[in-house]
């Protein structure tokens, strides 16, 4: 007899209409200058997600570069990424496994530092096996 377990999944509509699990990340360092990423990783498919440039209008990095691969962020194939400005932030309903972040421009001498809150729905990391590239258009 076959044994069936039952998940949710990518087009399970209850799994992004119930409540989050929370996840926070907070003083997230960024090294400045050249081509440096971090990556932060979800432990689930998320609902939402927010970005903070935690940094104060006016001071130097002038902008923290994010999106949702190592060469959208890096603009090696296109510049797929959003910019913030110190303490501005973008919350946007994405169904995604990681952000990626980075300075913006190579002369920047300061690190940035970040803080991320993202909503993270019960759909396992495996149902959303996409690779975007930052190729086509998802950066």
């Amino acid at each position: 007899m076959a044994v069936f377990k039952y998940e949710s999944g990518l087009g399970s509509v209850a799994a992004y209409m119930a409540s989050a699990k929370p996840f926070l990340s907070s003083s997230i360092n960024v090294a400045s200058g050249g081509n440096t990423i971090v990556s932060i990783s979800f432990p689930n498919v998320s609902k939402f997600v927010t970005i903070r440039n935690m940094g104060p209008t006016g001071s130097v990095p002038a902008g923290l570069r994010f999106g949702f691969s190592a060469n959208g962020v890096t603009g090696s194939v296109n510049n797929n990424y959003v910019v913030l400005d110190n303490g501005e932030s973008y919350t946007g309903d994405f169904r995604v496994t990681s952000v990626y972040l980075m300075t913006n421009g190579a002369a920047v001498t300061n690190n940035a530092t970040a803080s991320i809150i993202a909503g993270m729905t019960g759909i396992g990391l495996d149902e959303l096996y996409h690779n975007w590239s930052g190729s086509s258009g998802v950066g």
